[in-house]
C-alpha cells in the first residue's frame, strides 16, 4: 500500500524541493541549533531533513525506497514511526512530522506521542505541519489514506492529553497542496510566511514540548 501511495498520491515533484528548502531556510532554521539531533517522522522523499543543518539527522518512514532519497549524513530507519526503540531516551532535540498524523489511527498517534515524550531531550520540541480539518474539510478525505481528523483545536488538545504543552499554534500556515494556483518560488514562500493574510492556507503548524 505504501508503494502504491507514492505512485498515486505522492509522486515526485521538483516544486516540493523548492518548498522545503525555503521553509527550512526561512522558518525552521530558527528552531534548530547546530548541535541538535533532528528526527523527521514520515520523511517521504526526505525533502525536509535533507535541508536541515544539525549535528545528527534521522529520517524514519515505512517506505522502502526512502534510502534512495536521503542526503549523505542522514541516518535512515525504514519502519513504522511508532517503533522508535532504536533511539535513546532524551536524545532528540526536534521531532518533526509533516502530513503524518492524519494517516495514523488514534491509537497509533497515542503510541507515537508516548514514545516522543521519552525520546525528546530537556530542550526537545515537536513540530507538526498538518491539514487543518476546520479549513480543509472539503478535501480532507480526497486522500484515501486519511483516517483520522484533526483541527487546530483537537490536535492541540490531543497533545495536551498526551503530556505536551503547546508552545505555538498557527491554524492557517500553508496551502493544502502544491497544486494550488500559487506559484512556488523562494521569494513568494518567504513573502507568504511573513504575510498576515494567508490565501488558501488550510494546513496548520503546531509547536509543542513535553510538559514538565
Amino acid at each position: 500500500m505504501t508503494r502504491d501511495y507514492f505512485k498515486i498520491r505522492f509522486r515526485p515533484d521538483p516544486r516540493r524541493s523548492v518548498l522545503w528548502k525555503s521553509l527550512v531556510r526561512y522558518y525552521f532554521t530558527a528552531l534548530i541549533a547546530p548541535d541538535y539531533c533532528v528526527l523527521d517522522l514520515g520523511s517521504g522523499y526526505a525533502d525536509f531533513i535533507n535541508e536541515v543543518k544539525a549535528h545528527r539527522r534521522i529520517a524514519v518512514d515505512r517506505w522502502e525506497e526512502l534510502p534512495r532519497y536521503v542526503a549523505p549524513g542522514v541516518e535512515v530507519h525504514v519502519g513504522p514511526v511508532t517503533e522508535l526503540g532504536f533511539l535513546a531516551n532524551g536524545s532528540v532535540d526536534l521531532a518533526f512530522a509533516s502530513n503524518l498524523l492524519e494517516h495514523l489511527s488514534a491509537r497509533e498517534c497515542e503510541t507515537l506521542l508516548g514514545h516522543l515524550h521519552q525520546k525528546l531531550s530537556k530542550r526537545g520540541r515537536l513540530a507538526i505541519i498538518q491539514p487543518n480539518y476546520h479549513y480543509a474539510y472539503r478535501e480532507y478525505f480526497d486522500d484515501y489514506t486519511h483516517i483520522t481528523v484533526y483541527s487546530h483545536v483537537s490536535l492541540a488538545d490531543r497533545l495536551r492529553a498526551s503530556g505536551f504543552r503547546v508552545v505555538q499554534c498557527v491554524p492557517r500556515f500553508l496551502p493544502l497542496t502544491l497544486t494550488s494556483r500559487f506559484p512556488v518560488s523562494p521569494f513568494l514562500i518567504w513573502l507568504y510566511l511573513r504575510s498576515p493574510i494567508k490565501p488558501c492556507a488550510k494546513q496548520m503548524f503546531i509547536l509543542a514540548e513535553p510538559a514538565r
